[in-house]
């Protein structure tokens, strides 16, 4: 099996890219309650996930260079959720806690998993179609 490419990994890559077009390009011009709302909350995962193991690695609290475990991404995914979706807002005056955030969340979660665990037979049935 490959290594996990960390911040150079494709998924990383392309969520950082959609997060940026959508926060600068899309969000301003288009009057879409999902691109507003909830688009960036599916890129969550993949966007912070990658960046957090790469420090775990290099402070050596990461042991291997696979890719995210379930583990890793379930603690994230809570951990995050409790944060932005619990405490933020109870700390944080003009915020508010927004269930369909946790959902978003947890549904790039999945994206990401399947995505970062996909066999090497699936990566290449897709390349030739």
């Amino acid at each position: 099996m490959k290594p996990f490419r960390y911040i150079r990994d494709p998924l990383f890559v392309c969520s950082c890219a959609l997060y940026a077009l959508n926060r600068w390009a899309f969000k301003p011009h288009l009057h879409s309650a999902f691109l507003r709302g909830h688009f960036n909350d599916l890129l969550l995962i993949p966007c912070a996930i990658p960046p957090l193991l790469l420090l775990q690695r290099q402070l050596g609290l990461r042991t291997h260079d696979q890719v995210p475990t379930v583990s890793e991404i379930i603690f994230c995914l809570f951990t995050w959720t409790l944060l932005f979706e619990w405490i933020g807002p109870r700390l944080i005056a003009g915020t508010t806690a927004d269930p369909l955030d946790a959902l978003a969340y947890a549904f790039g979660a999945i994206i990401a998993f399947a995505w970062w665990n996909r066999t090497p037979a699936t990566r290449t049935a897709r390349s030739t179609v």
